[in-house]
């Protein structure tokens, strides 16, 4: 669906892009994560033309956005992080002067608006000031703008940006009824949002990819090796370490606490290797009593703070 090789961005001597390639496949909900300043907007800007690349190429279907970016912008629909709304406008108003702009036949205009009210909640408030509306609301006619002209791809710069979490939550279901039909990109600082609304996710820092997948192969590939959690009694880590660190795939043995004749430990196995069943056999054999035991589980948060924590 869009193929982008070398994407590349200059502000003067600020590279704000460095040479990022991807393929987004159609149907895809594609979260695009990272810092402050790491190049998240810069990349929307560029993919909807709105931007010139200073290097690289973009391609949309057939279409490449240096030779037919009018056939590209009919494709996609476009949500800055600030809706750019007329204010003073009724929502039915202002949603019909959109319609006009993109063309829709008189004969549908009005079936389009009130399939798009639906679909954004937006049937309360048809008939107030833009103005007058809460930011959720706002985002909601942002969104129906963005779609009026049944884009094939959406793009969304920080849709739920200021919201609280209960239109955070009326976004995100609109957002998951829409990826039924599109293919959508997301820029977001919320990486729950991400996690629970997108099947891919793409890690920017510093202009560059640093990572590329779903939440469950992000994991597996950043991290150093499996995390399992370890609670014991009538043991002591002396003894805890001589007996585990024997197993082989086994990197380190950590007491997270300690008292009396109880041990938590973690250990840190290397990936790829599950050594769960040999762990517990050895317990098994000693005069331990197990406790707790568990693998850890990398969130989306931890996996980007691991990977942008120079920033």
């Amino acid at each position: 669906m869009i193929q982008v090789q070398g994407l590349t961005k200059y502000y003067g001597d600020l590279c704000a892009v460095d040479h990022i390639s991807l393929d987004i496949q159609r149907g895809e909900i594609l979260g695009l994560l990272g810092p402050n300043g790491a190049g998240k907007t810069t990349v929307l800007r560029m993919l909807t033309g709105y931007l010139r690349p200073t290097e690289g190429t973009i391609r949309v279907k057939d279409y490449a956005i240096d030779k037919n970016p009018l056939e590209i912008k009919r494709l996609i629909g476009y949500l800055p992080e600030s809706a750019p709304l007329y204010r003073d406008m009724l929502v039915y108003d202002y949603l019909g002067y959109v319609a006009d702009i993109r063309e829709i036949d008189k004969n549908r205009k009005f079936t389009k608006i009130r399939k798009l009210a639906e679909l954004c909640g937006l049937n309360e408030v048809m008939h107030q000031p833009i103005g007058e509306l809460s930011k959720g609301y706002n985002q909601r006619v942002g969104l129906a703008h963005a779609m009026m002209n049944d884009p094939e791809i959406l793009i969304l710069d920080e849709p739920t940006s200021g919201l609280d979490p209960n239109q955070i939550a009326e976004i995100r279901e609109i957002i998951r009824r829409i990826g039924k039909e599109k293919t959508i990109i997301i820029s977001t600082h919320i990486l729950s949002e991400a996690e629970a609304a997108c099947n891919r996710v793409v890690i920017i820092n510093r202009g560059t990819i640093v990572a590329d997948g779903s939440t469950e192969t992000l994991g597996q590939s950043t991290s150093q090796g499996h995390l399992i959690t370890v609670a014991l009694q009538n043991a002591d880590l002396e003894a805890v370490e001589r007996e585990l660190y024997s197993i082989q795939g086994i990197e380190d043995i950590s007491a997270l606490d300690e008292q009396g004749d109880s041990l938590e430990v973690r250990i840190t196995c290397r990936y790829p290797e599950d050594l769960r069943g040999e762990i517990y056999k050895r317990i098994k054999q000693t005069n331990w009593v197990l406790m707790e035991f568990h693998q850890e589980t990398r969130s989306l948060e931890t996996i980007f703070r691991s990977l942008t924590k120079e920033a």
